[in-house]
């Protein structure tokens, strides 16, 4: 009889199990519980199967189905725990556990299995979390409408295959803990759309670029000049093209390499140097703090700051690093004037069209409410342009005018976005100084130290003129190459490039 009691020993338990599993709740949980995990084994096989996934796919896998599934298990214990305490005077409130008891043995080791392998399974599904929300996918189209400028401009820009977590987060687990605490406040502004339009830059609590930049970029090896054409296109009936060239004085900042000089002496290396800003876009100085490799410090001001010095003294003031000029490394919003000129000397727009320059960058600079209302304006304006002003050319060149179109409203659907009020001016770029202050900022001339010495807004300081054609006709001879402005303005000195070229519609 001993082996037969032994026997039915499983058969009891199991039926006392399934007596305390027979309640709403734990019923409940068992049905959330299994379709939860049928879900997370369909969408990780259409995640592994999927040439390009969806990022919802991974959200619904490693984040959304795994909450129903643990929410499942507790609503199997919460209900067994109530049933048991229905019954606890019929049986003891707390199981006892006797291993010598094949049926408590055979329960012990089953919930033992299964423990580990839930636990394997969530530190599996864990890691592809946290790997899924480290990715591009995660980071650039979750949200459609808040980061669709960010994530259409960093495909096309130098840095397409760099992920986003690399500057934004950067390696230690510091700086990964600030990112989805941040993360989790732009989670609620997306949800309830309280975010702002467009989103702000710069972002303030930025890691320093030291840190992230410099992991690919190294700043010890940068030194010499380097040429570079710039072309640009008349908005005249010819489109007449102007091209310059010049030699760039990278420089760097490492006396091993030579002197620091150019471009890359205010790298932190042998000079430090800090600023004071009036602006939140920070393109208004009012305060430079220079420190060089001899530790003579010089203070320089703003002679027309709206900030007093004891104002000055007081305001935080941050340390210059990579990114304060090279603003927009991923982010770029091209303006209109220079992206029809990339597209002219390209040939997708054909230079044969007469005011085509003109005409394109009038209809990207227009005002339109969306996307989709910016695009049919576009069509209508140049097609009826040539239809009223060149009928011949719009009877002849019908292919190049269609093209002509296409590719203006690839440029608009590029760079511009009236969903989130961004266009190439709500995101000014500091690299250069043509449509932008950029390096006027600082070297203006108007920014002097009480001794008297004032950054210098001197032009052979980080670039040599080679050359200057227009229309393939030379502009500027050698020797003594001087920049010849194509309308005489005067002593060029005393004018900022910005001031007539925004970007948009000429001046």
């Amino acid at each position: 009889m001993a082996p037969e009691n032994q026997a039915s020993h499983p058969k009891e338990h199991w039926h006392k199990l399934r007596l305390l599993l027979r309640n709403p709740i734990s019923l409940a949980g068992v049905a959330l519980a299994l379709v939860s995990l049928g879900n997370i084994f369909l969408f990780s096989l259409v995640g592994l199967i999927a040439e390009r996934p969806s990022p919802y796919i991974g959200i619904l896998a490693y984040m959304a189905a795994p909450v129903f599934l643990i929410s499942g298990l507790l609503l199997i214990a919460l209900g067994a725990w109530r049933e048991r305490r229905k019954k606890a005077g019929e049986a003891p409130l707390y199981p006892r556990i006797d291993l010598n008891d094949p049926g408590q043995r055979s329960a012990v080791i089953s919930f033992g299995a299964f423990v580990v392998m839930f636990v394997m399974l969530s530190g599996a599904g864990s890691y592809k979390a946290y790997e899924f929300t480290d990715s591009v996918q995660f980071c650039g189209q979750t949200c459609h409408t808040v980061m669709k400028p960010e994530f259409t401009a960093y495909q096309l820009s130098p840095h397409a295959r760099v992920g986003c977590v690399e500057c934004h987060v950067g390696s230690g687990a510091t700086w990964y803990v600030k990112s989805k605490l941040s993360g989790t406040r732009q989670v609620f502004a997306a949800m309830f759309n309280t975010f702002p339009r467009p989103i702000p830059t710069p972002v303030h609590n930025l890691r320093p670029a030291q840190e992230t930049c410099e992991e690919c970029h190294w700043p010890k090896k940068f030194y010499g000049a380097q040429l570079k054409v710039f072309t640009h296109y008349g908005s005249d009936e010819k489109n007449t093209p102007r091209q310059i060239r010049m030699l760039i004085k990278t420089g760097g900042g490492d006396p091993a390499t030579g002197a620091p000089s150019g471009i890359h002496w205010h790298m932190n290396i042998s000079n430090e140097i800090d600023y004071v800003a009036a602006d939140e876009k920070r393109q208004v100085i009012s305060y430079i703090h220079v420190k060089d490799m001899q530790g003579q410090v010089t203070d320089y001001y703003a002679q027309d700051s709206t900030l007093t010095k004891d104002q000055i003294a007081k305001a935080p003031r941050h340390r210059m690093d990579c990114v304060d000029c090279h603003n927009r490394p991923t982010h770029i919003y091209i303006p209109p004037d220079q992206a029809v000129d990339q597209a002219l000397l390209a040939h997708r727009l054909d230079v044969s069209l007469p005011y085509i320059k003109q005409q394109a960058v009038a209809a990207l600079t227009g005002k339109y409410d969306t996307t989709e209302a910016a695009v049919q304006a576009i069509a209508h304006d140049i097609d009826g342009y040539y239809e009223s002003k060149y009928p011949e050319v719009a009877k002849n060149k019908q292919l190049e005018i269609r093209n002509a179109i296409d590719e203006v409203q690839q440029i608009f659907r590029r760079t511009t976005f009236p969903e989130m009020r961004l266009n190439w001016q709500t995101h000014p770029n500091n690299l250069g100084h043509f449509y932008f202050n950029g390096c006027f900022r600082c070297h203006d001339g108007q920014h002097v130290s009480p001794e008297g010495k004032a950054v210098s807004k001197e032009c052979n300081i980080c670039h040599t003129l080679m050359g200057q054609e227009e229309g393939g006709v030379s502009m500027a001879a050698v020797p003594k190459l001087s920049f010849q402005h194509p309308v005489d303005l005067g002593d060029l000195t005393q004018v900022n490039c910005s001031d007539c070229h925004n970007g948009g519609v000429g001046p």
